[in-house]
């Protein structure tokens, strides 16, 4: 688990420029990052072509083939940049315990690198709705799971739980991610209606909730 975040990154990333990269370039890619974004909501991935990418960019395709081998390629390198921010997140998600948690939920204050973290998809929301959307790629889905969900789930395990995981075990990583993944995709659809400070400790609560015990936050 959680080696697909680990992945080289392809060179036309659209991660922010290097220095000294042409700005007509940028202005390319963060182009071809709206149009795609625009045309997955409006027909569905698999009904997009490069021709629909460039006249909605305004752009020529030997601008786009330029960067892209395809709009998989481009898909690809958005998907990869987002998990690749998320990567950066996990050496702090590590470092989180159980009792840190506890500790949060006692004192009333969301877990700091949870605020991060829905910080960090409440600003890629827009591509996050399209590509979990029903028009979207059903492969990102598992990804982010596991890149974000399981990896938060297994930190917070005992660690006898963690080195010598039981059948039961791995269903339970498997609930709470799917579940994890299920909050953060309809928090995106919705338009992220509460901030990230409130979605860290919703996060929080749903994790230590008992059957019976009041729904409240």
């Amino acid at each position: 688990m959680g080696t697909t975040v680990l992945e080289v990154l392809p060179a036309e990333s659209l991660a922010p420029p290097a220095p000294g990269e042409d700005r007509r370039i940028t202005r390319s890619k963060r182009a071809l990052r709206g149009a795609l974004i625009a045309l997955i909501e409006e027909r569905g991935l698999d009904a997009i072509t490069v021709n629909d990418l460039c006249e909605r960019a305004d752009l020529n395709r030997g601008t786009f083939y330029n960067h892209f081998h395809d709009k998989e390629n481009l898909l690809t390198a958005l998907e990869n940049e987002v998990l690749a921010e998320v990567a950066l997140l996990q050496a702090r998600m590590q470092s989180v315990t159980l009792g840190d948690m506890l500790a949060f939920r006692v004192a009333g204050r969301p877990v700091p690198v949870l605020v991060d973290l829905f910080e960090y998809l409440r600003g890629e929301s827009d591509f996050l709705r399209a590509v979990l959307g029903s028009g979207g790629d059903v492969r990102f889905g598992p990804r982010l799971r596991e890149a974000v969900c399981e990896n938060l789930v297994q930190n917070i395990l005992h660690e006898k739980y963690r080195t010598n995981p039981t059948p039961f075990v791995c269903y339970y990583v498997a609930f709470y991610a799917s579940a994890y993944l299920g909050i953060i995709a309809r928090w995106v659809e919705n338009g992220c209606p509460e901030t990230p400070e409130e979605m860290a400790r919703i996060a929080m609560r749903l994790l230590f909730i008992t059957p019976g015990e009041p729904i409240e936050l």
